[in-house]
């Protein structure tokens, strides 16, 4: 994987890389220029604007930031757009105020992110050593329990196929690095793939967070924890993904009870492969 090529650098966003160039099972690899992950497209500048939809043919952006945090936040500068499609599909169960962006944080009730632990995490009774990675993986879970429309929407506005989508939330971490890790899957994707790209969000942990705190919207979910502390870990996505398996047999099968058809999954494996 060439980490350097799936980087895109623009002025008004961090955390923007291509999908493509992961290795794929049968030995392939993903497609370049279809799918991008990015965090807050917020403060894109016009030239920003400009190289996404005239040079990298930008047509759909799936927001999956809640209602507050549009609201909040304000129309970016793609809704003015008309070559752009927007699809907003919220995942809602955000653990601070208004995002994600405290996403690993407990109640003292016993909830995580408002989610009651004891029905979420059934292996809750392991190592205190493992708390983190089950605080995550469960508010991860959360996403899938509380909004499984959204998840599935979500992956399907992905597969439109008359230009390139977008997915973003506010740090491009959690909530998009569940969809993007579940789009993979999809693509089959290897699950060392999978896990790369949702740590190579670390990389970019500082300036992602300089930006969210410059928001009031996401200031105060910041301001308690140190950079390392919100830095993505391979152990999150790796257990979330262990508990598909375990409970569900895949995250296949999990789509598939929501109504997720072999259809869909042509669809978006078309755009994410040769």
């Amino acid at each position: 994987m060439n980490d350097f090529t799936r980087w895109i650098d623009l002025e008004g966003a961090v955390n923007v890389r291509d999908l493509g160039g992961l290795a794929t099972v049968d030995g392939g690899t993903t497609r370049f220029g279809r799918v991008y992950r990015s965090d807050n497209l917020q403060g894109l500048t016009g030239r920003d604007v400009e190289r996404l939809v005239d040079e990298l043919k930008l047509r759909h952006v799936v927001d999956l930031r809640s209602g507050p945090e549009v609201s909040l936040e304000g129309p970016g500068p793609l809704t003015r757009v008309p070559e752009v499609t927007i699809h907003h599909h919220t995942f809602f169960a955000e653990g601070g105020r208004y995002t994600d962006v405290d996403a690993d944080t407990g109640g003292a009730d016993g909830t995580i992110g408002g989610i009651d632990a004891d029905k979420v995490l059934p292996w809750q009774r392991r190592a205190e050593a493992d708390a983190a990675e089950l605080r995550v993986t469960g508010f991860y879970y959360g996403y899938l329990r509380d909004r499984p429309d959204s998840v599935v929407a979500a992956l399907r506005a992905m597969s439109a196929d008359d230009g390139a989508a977008v997915v973003h939330c506010a740090a491009g971490k959690d909530r998009t690095g569940v969809v993007c890790a579940l789009a993979l899957e999809i693509a089959g994707a290897t699950r060392e793939a999978i896990v790369d790209d949702y740590v190579a969000t670390g990389e970019r942990i500082e300036g992602i967070l300089a930006r969210l705190r410059a928001s009031s919207t996401y200031r105060e979910d910041l301001d308690t924890r140190t950079a390392d502390e919100h830095r993505p870990r391979r152990e999150y996505i790796e257990q979330f993904l262990r508990v598909l398996d375990e409970r569900f047999g895949g995250p296949l099968e999990w789509l598939a009870a929501q109504g997720w058809t072999a259809a869909d999954s042509r669809a978006l494996k078309s755009r994410l492969r040769d």
